[in-house]
C-alpha cells in the first residue's frame, strides 16, 4: 500500500523507535527506571523513544503542534494539525520483560484522526490506516472478525491498578460480560488491544480513563478495519474522557448494552 507523505513519515519514524526500544528491551534488567505514579514507570527507553520521535515528526513537519505522553505540549503554528504519540505503549509489560508494548502515532487534524500507526517491535507488526484507504497489517489488509455471537467473541481490556477509580466499574462490567462471551484478556497495551480488534483477534474492546495518546492511532485503524467506535457514555468524549468502547457492527449493540448496562 503507498501512502500519503505523512504517513510514509510516521512509519518511518515508528520503525526507528521501535527498533531503539527493542535493543534496550534486551537489556532490560539494566534499564534505569523510576516511579512516575502508581503503578506507573518511566524509563530511559521511553524517553529516549520519544526524543526519537520528535526530532522526526518535527523535522519534517515543523509546524504542526505535538502531544505526546513524555514532553509538554506544543501549539503549532499550524493549528489545524498536531501529533498524538505514545512513544512506549505497554511500560510496565516493558519493564518486566514481557515482548507485549507498542509505539503509537497519530495524527489529529482539525479535531479528527485521520493517520495512525501502531508498531509492535517484539514481533515486527506494524499496523497502520489513513482516512479513506483502509486499515493494514505490515503487507495484509485488515477487517474486523465476523463473528455474531457473544458467546463465541473474545473481548479485552484494561485492569485498574492500586488505587484507580474505575475499578468498581470494571468489576460490574467483567460480572455482566464474563457469562455471556468465550473470555476477557489483558494484555496491558491499549494500543495494540484496539489493533487487535482491527485485524480481528478480538471481536470488542473497551476501557475507562485512557489518555489521548494511547488510543489515537488505534481509534482510526480499528474504524478503517470496518469497525464502530464509541465513547462508553454516548454523550461524552473519547479523546476527553477516555471512556471507549469497540467491536464489530455484528456484536457492537449487544456488547455496548452489556457495557453501558443499559
Amino acid at each position: 500500500m503507498v501512502g500519503s507523505a505523512n504517513l510514509n513519515v510516521m512509519i518511518k519514524t515508528a520503525r526507528m523507535a521501535g527498533r531503539a526500544l527493542a535493543k534496550d528491551f534486551r537489556e532490560v534488567e539494566n534499564l534505569q527506571v523510576s516511579m512516575k505514579g502508581p503503578g506507573d514507570f518511566v524509563s530511559r527507553a521511553d524517553t529516549n523513544a520519544e526524543k526519537i520521535i520528535r526530532e522526526e515528526l518535527m523535522t519534517a513537519r515543523p509546524t504542526y503542534g505535538w502531544l505526546g505522553e513524555e514532553s509538554d505540549a506544543v501549539e503549532g503554528e499550524d493549528p489545524t494539525r498536531r501529533w498524538i504519540v505514545d512513544p512506549l505503549d505497554g511500560t510496565t509489560n516493558f519493564l518486566h520483560g514481557m515482548p507485549h508494548f507498542a509505539v503509537s502515532i497519530a495524527l489529529e487534524h482539525k479535531g479528527q484522526i485521520v493517520a495512525g500507526v501502531v508498531y509492535d517491535p517484539s514481533k515486527d507488526e506494524l499496523f497502520f490506516a489513513e482516512k479513506g484507504t483502509g486499515a493494514w497489517l505490515n503487507e495484509s489488509r485488515l477487517r474486523v472478525s465476523g463473528r455474531n455471537r457473544l458467546i463465541e467473541s473474545v473481548f479485552a481490556t484494561g485492569l485498574p491498578f492500586g488505587g484507580s477509580p474505575n475499578l468498581p466499574d470494571l468489576l460490574q462490567d467483567l460480572a455482566r460480560l464474563l457469562p455471556a462471551t468465550a473470555g476477557v484478556r489483558r494484555w496491558g497495551a491499549a494500543a495494540l488491544d484496539l489493533a487487535y480488534v482491527a485485524a480481528g483477534r478480538y471481536e470488542g474492546f473497551w476501557e475507562r480513563g485512557l489518555n489521548p495518546w494511547d488510543i489515537a492511532a488505534g481509534l482510526i485503524i480499528v474504524r478503517e478495519a470496518g469497525g464502530l467506535v464509541e465513547p462508553i457514555d454516548p454523550k461524552g468524549d473519547i479523546m476527553d474522557d477516555g471512556n471507549i468502547l469497540c467491536a464489530n457492527e455484528a456484536i457492537f449493540d449487544q456488547f455496548a448494552k452489556i457495557i453501558r448496562n443499559t
